[in-house]
Protein backbone atom coordinates (compact mmCIF):
# COMPACT_ATOMS: atom_id res chain seq x y z
CA UNK A 1 0.00 0.00 0.00
CA UNK A 2 0.93 3.70 -0.28
CA UNK A 3 -0.08 6.68 1.51
CA UNK A 4 -0.15 9.90 0.09
CA UNK A 5 -0.56 13.26 1.77
CA UNK A 6 -1.18 16.34 0.27
CA UNK A 7 -0.87 20.32 1.46
CA UNK A 8 -0.69 23.38 0.40
CA UNK A 9 -4.55 24.44 -1.12
CA UNK A 10 -5.76 27.86 -0.62
CA UNK A 11 -8.01 30.58 -1.95
CA UNK A 12 -5.78 32.89 -4.46
CA UNK A 13 -7.21 35.87 -6.43
CA UNK A 14 -6.86 35.65 -10.36
CA UNK A 15 -2.93 35.64 -11.55
CA UNK A 16 -1.55 34.37 -8.53
CA UNK A 17 0.36 31.04 -7.37
CA UNK A 18 0.04 28.08 -5.28
CA UNK A 19 2.28 24.97 -4.79
CA UNK A 20 0.90 21.72 -3.83
CA UNK A 21 2.87 18.74 -2.31
CA UNK A 22 2.21 15.70 -1.72
CA UNK A 23 4.37 13.14 0.14
CA UNK A 24 4.24 9.08 -0.65
CA UNK A 25 5.17 6.21 2.38
CA UNK A 26 4.82 3.01 2.14
CA UNK A 27 5.11 0.50 -0.80
CA UNK A 28 7.05 3.14 -2.42
CA UNK A 29 8.59 0.32 -4.88
CA UNK A 30 5.53 -0.23 -6.13
CA UNK A 31 4.96 2.79 -8.22
CA UNK A 32 7.40 4.44 -11.13
CA UNK A 33 5.34 7.96 -11.57
CA UNK A 34 2.80 10.19 -9.99
CA UNK A 35 0.23 12.73 -11.14
CA UNK A 36 -2.34 16.28 -10.27
CA UNK A 37 -5.65 15.22 -11.27
CA UNK A 38 -8.29 18.04 -10.53
CA UNK A 39 -12.39 18.07 -10.48
CA UNK A 40 -14.52 20.90 -10.27
CA UNK A 41 -18.66 21.22 -9.73
CA UNK A 42 -20.46 19.49 -12.40
CA UNK A 43 -17.16 18.15 -14.30
CA UNK A 44 -15.40 15.16 -14.79
CA UNK A 45 -11.78 14.61 -13.30
CA UNK A 46 -9.30 14.98 -15.39
CA UNK A 47 -5.49 14.19 -15.23
CA UNK A 48 -3.62 17.84 -14.70
CA UNK A 49 0.34 16.70 -15.00
CA UNK A 50 2.03 13.84 -14.28
CA UNK A 51 5.57 12.84 -13.57
CA UNK A 52 7.70 9.78 -13.35
CA UNK A 53 10.79 8.87 -11.37
CA UNK A 54 13.11 9.58 -14.07
CA UNK A 55 11.67 13.18 -14.90
CA UNK A 56 9.63 12.33 -18.02
CA UNK A 57 6.53 14.71 -17.69
CA UNK A 58 3.33 15.82 -19.49
CA UNK A 59 0.79 18.07 -18.80
CA UNK A 60 -3.28 18.72 -20.22
CA UNK A 61 -2.99 21.61 -22.39
CA UNK A 62 -4.60 24.54 -20.86
CA UNK A 63 -2.01 24.50 -18.01
CA UNK A 64 0.84 24.62 -20.17
CA UNK A 65 3.44 27.52 -19.70
CA UNK A 66 1.57 27.96 -16.60
CA UNK A 67 1.89 24.71 -14.59
CA UNK A 68 5.04 23.17 -13.52
CA UNK A 69 4.85 19.53 -12.21
CA UNK A 70 8.18 18.33 -10.30
CA UNK A 71 9.50 15.88 -7.76
CA UNK A 72 12.12 14.93 -4.97
CA UNK A 73 12.98 11.02 -5.40
CA UNK A 74 14.77 11.06 -2.01
CA UNK A 75 11.35 12.77 -0.27
CA UNK A 76 9.21 10.53 -2.49
CA UNK A 77 7.48 13.98 -2.66
CA UNK A 78 6.24 15.40 -5.72
CA UNK A 79 5.08 19.27 -6.03
CA UNK A 80 2.64 21.00 -8.47
CA UNK A 81 3.96 24.54 -9.04
CA UNK A 82 0.50 26.74 -10.65
CA UNK A 83 0.97 30.20 -11.59
CA UNK A 84 -0.72 32.65 -13.49
CA UNK A 85 -3.58 31.17 -11.68
CA UNK A 86 -7.33 31.43 -13.65
CA UNK A 87 -10.90 31.39 -12.19
CA UNK A 88 -11.44 27.95 -14.22
CA UNK A 89 -8.55 26.26 -12.24
CA UNK A 90 -10.76 26.50 -9.61
CA UNK A 91 -11.09 22.50 -8.07
CA UNK A 92 -10.42 20.06 -5.56
CA UNK A 93 -6.79 18.48 -6.55
CA UNK A 94 -5.89 14.84 -6.24
CA UNK A 95 -2.77 13.66 -6.03
CA UNK A 96 -2.12 10.24 -7.46
CA UNK A 97 0.45 7.23 -7.61
CA UNK A 98 0.70 4.79 -9.45
CA UNK A 99 3.09 3.58 -13.32
CA UNK A 100 3.92 4.81 -16.71
CA UNK A 101 4.90 1.74 -18.33
CA UNK A 102 6.99 3.37 -21.48
CA UNK A 103 7.64 7.12 -22.53
CA UNK A 104 4.50 6.76 -24.78
CA UNK A 105 1.92 4.88 -22.55
CA UNK A 106 -0.42 6.41 -20.73
CA UNK A 107 -0.22 7.05 -16.70
CA UNK A 108 -2.38 4.85 -14.42
CA UNK A 109 -3.15 5.96 -11.01
CA UNK A 110 -3.62 3.13 -8.41
CA UNK A 111 -3.35 5.64 -5.33
CA UNK A 112 -5.02 8.55 -4.28
CA UNK A 113 -4.52 11.74 -1.70
CA UNK A 114 -7.69 13.22 -0.20
CA UNK A 115 -7.79 15.86 -2.02
CA UNK A 116 -6.99 19.50 -1.42
CA UNK A 117 -9.42 22.77 -2.20
CA UNK A 118 -7.79 25.37 -4.74
CA UNK A 119 -10.08 28.37 -5.38
CA UNK A 120 -9.23 31.31 -7.56
CA UNK A 121 -11.60 34.26 -6.88
CA UNK A 122 -11.62 37.74 -6.90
Amino acid sequence: QVQLVESGGGLVQPGGSLRLSCAASGSIASINAMGWYRQAPGKQRELVASITYGGITNYVDSVKGRFTISRDNAKNTVYLQMNSLKLEDTAVYYCSAGVKVSRNSNYYPNYWGQGTQVTVSS
